[in-house]
């Protein structure tokens, strides 16, 4: 097959990308959005198989035998609610294969290497390793194998920092002389360490920020791995993905009111005593029943619900939906506030709920919805805290302090499903739940839900 089919199949693919992502900017578009980019794939596998390079297909066939049985089981069988951990450890096996391509392209050159091709194969490898091991830590979090709030010790900017430039130091070393192999592996070795020290530090208040920051991490070294194997796809589709995760990443932390260095450096989700030890003061909150929430709830006429967390793990998108039905049924206005952090990736308050076929305009992001609440008769809060705490607004010495959240604390009457009042991934206890127009519902998000449905539907 000549080049210029494979160029013209490639074209294909890269435009498929370009739609595939524009389509995922909004909710109504987003499936579209990943079709288009999923067709784009298949162009791009079938453009690289028919590339002459290639001489036996035994081991591609058996990859991709194995690559498809892996997809199809996590497809069909991980939960929505883990969809952030898988999110983490597809990052991780990207830039595996972005290393291990690296490693290969360098053995298999020795000391022929010359300073562009190094520069590539260089990149791919530092930026892929940190990835791998900075993914994997991001899952272990996200799975609780590791503890979610920031593990820290003394100097630990500074070591991570200092180690960043001399694994970046080795890097601009190897260019000019890619024969100094101790070097090559002492910087994966490096590399590797720098995920670790990198993710630990980060507290479950900023895993949607890291989540995307390695998915840009990821595509960057897909970018290099492509100059490296000279595979113009594989640079294109790289590109697009290391920049619009850290587009997204900014647009995260922007929404969070904070930088990048504060996201990196600043822990936030420290383990902290709560609001009442910090004062001295003794806080009471009124425990209410799922059938006095269903009073409340039978006469409004307005209800914003906003997700949280806790909705996700309890797995409450659908018993939440059948409630929201009900509630219309009677002639409530229902809609749903996504604060742009909620939950533990990018989207993943959108994507649990178009799972329950929530309509998409009924999801509606913060500024469209946030000056509603002062007119709302009922906020319901399914399992959020950090993103409606009031303490953003005022608590200069907090972690959220500046934060856009929001405005649940102007409704009429605020209900907060929630198991405990244990502070969110912040740490930041939450003044609002000893509000005395709060109504708190203690207990497991679809437990408690379901029971609203029931005692309405009575």
């Amino acid at each position: 097959m000549t080049e210029h089919v494979l160029d013209l199949i490639y074209l294909a693919s890269s435009v498929l990308f370009v739609f595939g992502l524009k389509g995922l900017s909004s909710p109504e578009s987003a499936r579209r959005g990943m079709n288009l980019a999923a067709v784009g794939m298949l162009f791009a596998v079938i453009g690289t198989l028919l590339r002459k390079e290639i001489i036996t297909f035994e081991w591609i066939v058996i990859g991709l035998t194995a690559g498809s049985v892996i997809g199809a089981l996590m497809a069909i069988f991980m939960p929505m609610t883990a969809m952030p951990q898988r999110i983490a450890i597809s990052h991780a096996f990207g830039a595996l294969a972005a290393t291990l391509v690296g490693i290969a392209k360098y053995i298999e050159h020795g000391n022929d290497l010359g300073s562009g091709l190094m520069s590539a194969i260089g990149f791919e490898v530092f930026f892929g390793a940190l990835t791998i091991t900075g993914s994997f830590m991001a899952f272990c979090k996200l799975q609780e194998l590791v503890k979610g709030a920031p593990i820290t010790y003394k100097f630990q900017n500074v070591t991570n920092i200092s180690l960043f430039i001399v694994t970046f130091a080795i890097f601009i070393y190897l260019i000019f002389d890619p024969t100094a192999q101790p070097l090559f592996y002492l910087m994966l070795g490096l590399s590797l360490a720098i995920g670790v020290l990198m993710v630990l530090p980060i507290g479950g208040a900023d895993m949607p920020v890291i989540v995307s920051l390695l998915n840009s991490y990821a595509g960057l070294a897909a970018s290099a791995t492509g100059f490296a194997i000279d595979n113009k796809v594989l640079i294109i589709c790289g590109a697009l993905d290391g920049t619009s995760g850290f587009f997204l990443s900014i647009l995260m932390s922007r929404a969070m009111n904070r930088s990048f260095a504060n996201v990196l450096f600043g822990a936030v989700g420290a383990v902290r005593s709560d609001a009442a030890a910090q004062t001295g003061e003794a806080k009471t909150v009124v425990r209410y029943t799922a059938e006095d929430a269903a009073y409340i709830l039978e006469r409004a006429q307005s209800v914003i619900i906003v997700p949280g967390y806790g909705l996700a793990v309890a797995q409450a998108q659908h018993a939440l939906q059948e409630l929201a039905n009900i509630l219309m049924s009677h002639g409530a206005t229902v809609r749903y506030a996504v604060h742009p952090v909620a939950g533990r990736m990018p989207g993943h308050m959108n994507v649990l709920l178009a799972e329950a076929n929530v309509p998409y305009d009924l999801l509606l992001e913060m500024e469209e919805i946030n000056e509603d609440f002062q007119n709302t008769d009922v906020a319901l809060v399914i399992g959020a805290n950090d993103v409606i705490n009031p303490a953003a607004r005022y608590k200069k010495d907090g972690p959220l302090y500046g934060m856009p959240i929001l405005n649940v604390d102007q409704a009429r009457t605020v209900m907060v499903v929630k198991r405990s009042l244990g502070a969110g991934f912040a740490g930041e206890d939450n003044e609002l739940f000893y509000d005395k127009k709060t109504m708190m519902l203690f207990g497991d998000a679809k437990k408690m839900v379901m029971e609203l449905v029931q005692t309405l539907k009575a």
